[in-house]
């Protein structure tokens, strides 16, 4: 199979995969769309000094579920079989959409945090299916070109997000629920379900090639490089989708508009520079791209924490989509194409460094903000009783600071990316080949 994909059908599979991603992207959007309507409606109700860290405790939720589902699914792929685990994905979608849009309307009170966290940690169960799928599937059926195949289907996540940002700048504008805004999920997942019913999909990669699951999970002991591999892609992960879901929440404060418009933005730019990420690898090499990704995205974050209007936040905007707009399928390729008898375990365990990053990264930026804007304003009590000029101040300063501390994530992959380029280099000059 690996070398002949004829008898599956290839196109459909790739157009259900991107169905399904774009589903996820869809998820995603929405999720950071709808969250400063649900710290207004719902969370400032709970705890109203901490409101922003329960946001991104939420946030942080969907990531925790995307990282189990890539852990478990990823080593359970060949036994579930790709379109079951793809119809897992959209019923969870469905299901956590529910969850979160009736929160506060199917239990009592008290419950209601809980309603929204099973909603995103749902939301985040489907994602990781999704990606647990669709990354072994472009491995299996476009053994010789991954990168530009991967980073292809991956356009179909910011297509996502661009779709998500506008239902919920056409929601806003004719003033109705978020909770519908978040419906829109609904569809495109129940129609993922429906197409993958009547397809029949591959076996992965390492199964095809004979590489059993013992030999797979041994690659983890003799492969050691692969774990700083599974740091920088924590490290990757933090520095795309951690300001993707933080930008509408604090840049709306900073610079004139709606934050929602720069994420819009940043993933139109992604969805066109995908088809593209095929000749760019093989004229400078994976490793390249992904070192000068980090450059951008570093820079890109220090300019978005310093932007004040809707030009400098354009401005930044694209340094940083510039920057992150490769980083997560090329890291997915490069793994694959060095570790190719890790199989869909490998793929799937860099998706697990992606996720636990957001989770734990989320409450953090969360909890730098609050602590920012209780210290700038003096206090608790002090902030308490801010309004109107004196309390958006506070709140932009918080978030300025909010990006300065994502801007070490891709400055430190400056340095990992940097080094490991160098020691290859020098590894094929003595003659030894590459690692």
């Amino acid at each position: 199979m690996s070398g002949n994909p004829q008898p599956y059908q290839t196109r459909r599979i790739f157009v259900i995969s991107a169905m399904a991603l774009f589903t996820a992207g869809l998820s995603f959007s929405l999720r950071a769309a709808i969250m400063g309507q649900v710290e207004a409606d719902l969370l400032v109700a709970i705890d109203p000094s901490s409101s922003s860290t329960l946001a991104g405790r939420l946030l942080g939720t969907a990531f925790l579920g995307f990282a189990v589902t890539l852990g478990v699914g990823s080593a359970l792929l060949e036994w579930i079989g790709m379109g079951r685990m793809l119809v897992l994905g959209a019923l969870c979608f469905a299901v956590g959409t529910g969850a979160v849009s009736l929160a506060d309307r199917w239990v009592a009170d008290a419950y209601v945090y809980d309603s929204l966290r099973l909603g995103y940690l749902l939301s985040g169960l489907g994602w990781g299916f999704v990606e647990a799928s669709i990354n072994p599937l472009m491995a299996a059926l476009y053994p010789n070109d991954k990168t530009a195949r991967l980073n292809i289907l991956h356009a179909w996540w910011p297509a996502g997000l661009i779709v998500g940002g506008l239902a919920g700048l056409a929601v806003g504008a004719f003033g109705l629920d978020w909770r519908l805004q978040f419906s829109v999920v609904v569809p495109p997942a129940v129609l993922t379900a429906v197409l993958c019913w009547s397809t029949h999909f591959p076996h992965t990669a390492r199964a095809s090639a004979g590489i059993s699951m013992a030999e797979m999970f041994g690659e983890l002991f003799r492969r050691p490089m692969f774990v700083v591999w599974w740091v920088c892609m924590f490290l990757t992960a933090a520095s795309e989708l951690a300001p993707g879901q933080w930008i509408d929440l604090t840049l709306t404060r900073t610079v004139g508009m709606r934050g929602i418009w720069l994420l819009i933005y940043i993933s139109g730019m992604m969805f066109v520079l995908r088809h593209f990420a095929g000749p760019i690898a093989h004229r400078i090499s994976n490793l390249g791209m992904l070192w000068g990704s980090s450059v951008l995205a570093a820079l890109g974050l220090l300019a978005l924490s310093a932007a004040n209007s809707p030009l400098t936040g354009l401005l930044a905007a694209t340094v940083w989509g510039l920057g992150v707009c490769f980083m997560w399928p090329t890291m997915l390729a490069n793994i694959s194409e060095r570790y190719p008898r890790g199989g869909e375990l490998f793929i799937g365990l860099m998706g697990v460094a992606g996720a636990l990053a957001i989770h734990f990264v989320l409450p953090a930026l969360g909890a730098v903000f609050d602590r920012t804007k209780v210290e700038l304003a003096g206090g608790e009590a002090a902030f308490s009783s801010l309004e109107g000029p004196a309390l958006e101040s506070v709140l932009s300063a918080a978030s300025a600071t909010s990006f300065q501390v994502l801007a070490w994530l891709p400055a430190v992959l400056i340095g990992i990316f940097g080094l490991i380029a160098l020691a290859e280099r020098r590894r094929t000059v003595s003659g030894s080949g590459t690692a």
